[in-house]
């Protein structure tokens, strides 16, 4: 894959970075490049307008967001961008993630974002492999090939158990 970053990940604070980095490890086994930085929508509203207004020029292709509680900044970044932005509600506050997922979910028709489960940086890493893949056919493979490895896993650790519990 090219060396300049494919992918953005933004967070809203450097609080959510244990839940993002999980979305680097992905990119890191699938050899996807990408950047990662800290852009809240509320407290950085100019930095984060930029990033998305010039990700597409720097060879960015997908945009994943992070934030908990109000979570506006998958929103903020769909806002200024036409690219790909997958929005990831980070568990925190008194709804435990609730308020971050309706934040997410809920965008004005013609403002899409994309919304994964609550702390859910692997999904979103894993759905922009596959928009990726539709321009990049050695990620397809790549994506093929994780799926079968998993599936034969999940099939190895079915026989164990059925052996075990039949014996």
């Amino acid at each position: 894959m090219k060396k300049k970053p494919l992918v953005g990940i933004l967070m809203g604070s450097e609080s959510d970075m244990a839940v993002m980095e999980k979305a680097a490890e992905v990119l890191k086994e699938m050899a996807v490049s990408y950047e990662m930085e800290i852009s809240s929508a509320h407290r950085l509203p100019d930095k984060t307008a930029q990033y998305a207004k010039t990700a597409r020029k720097r060879g960015v292709e997908v945009l994943i967001a992070g934030a908990g509680m109000a979570a506006h900044l998958a929103g903020a970044l769909a806002s200024h961008t036409t690219l790909p932005v997958i929005g990831v509600p980070i568990k925190s506050g008194a709804l435990n993630g609730a308020d971050a997922l309706y934040s997410t979910v809920q965008m004005p028709p013609g403002v899409p974002v994309a919304t994964v489960g609550i702390d859910g940086a692997k999904n979103a890493a894993y759905l922009a492999c596959e928009i990726l893949s539709i321009k990049y056919p050695e990620m397809a493979k790549k994506l093929e090939d994780f799926r079968s490895r998993m599936r034969k896993s999940l099939e190895e650790k079915s026989r164990a158990i059925k052996k075990g519990k039949s014996g």
